[in-house]
């Protein structure tokens, strides 16, 4: 496992990617995010071909290797040719793992919801996860959501580095590193 003291406090989440193909102002989207301090990024996008999410994730790279800013990938597909820093396993994959599905040398992010999926992280050796949802979000009203309390107990369940991810901005940081977490993940507190 890395040393969580290189992990930044903030984790961009992006939002899907447009379907058009027109990634101007996404990329500009994450231009700003960079320069207004981002250094870890999580390229997201659950409904892009292969060849798509590639072609995009290699203009993200280039941008995030020109701010010195590090980048998961979170995919349509099992494998990529982009050599990113890592990549991003759903709940689903990550509980089908059996093992690390890459080299050590490339991080692992995963999500979690549930002390057991936190568990099964840290066996196999993933290298940081997202832990959510932690507070209401717009983009799943009526959600149930842990909540600070539950938050806290779920880290200290574990030996990993957590990003609270799940209704955040900006002003949780400090709340969510006092409840044991890294930092915090989002899409719109940095989008």
């Amino acid at each position: 496992m890395r040393d969580d003291n290189v992990l930044p406090e903030w984790l961009l989440v992006t939002p899907e990617p447009p379907a058009d193909g027109h990634f101007d102002p996404f990329l500009a989207r994450i231009a700003r995010a960079l320069a207004d301090g981002v250094s870890l990024v999580q390229l997201r996008s659950k409904r892009a071909s292969a060849q798509s999410f590639d072609d995009l994730a290699s203009e993200v790279l280039a941008l995030c290797r020109s701010q010195g800013a590090r980048l998961i990938l979170n995919g349509p597909a099992e494998t990529t040719r982009i050599e990113a820093d890592g990549i991003h396993l759903n709940s689903e994959r990550l509980m089908r793992s059996a093992q690390r599905p890459i080299s050590g040398s490339r991080w692992i992010s995963a999500a979690c919801h549930t002390r057991a999926q936190l568990r099964h992280a840290q066996a196999i050796g993933v290298d940081f996860v997202t832990l959510s949802p932690v507070l209401p979000t717009p983009s799943h009203p009526g959600m149930p959501t842990l909540g600070w309390r539950r938050f806290a107990e779920l880290v200290a369940s574990v030996q990993l580095p957590i990003y609270a991810l799940g209704g955040m901005t900006r002003a949780d940081c400090r709340l969510a590193r006092s409840f044991g977490a890294q930092g915090i993940a989002g899409i719109s507190a940095f989008w």
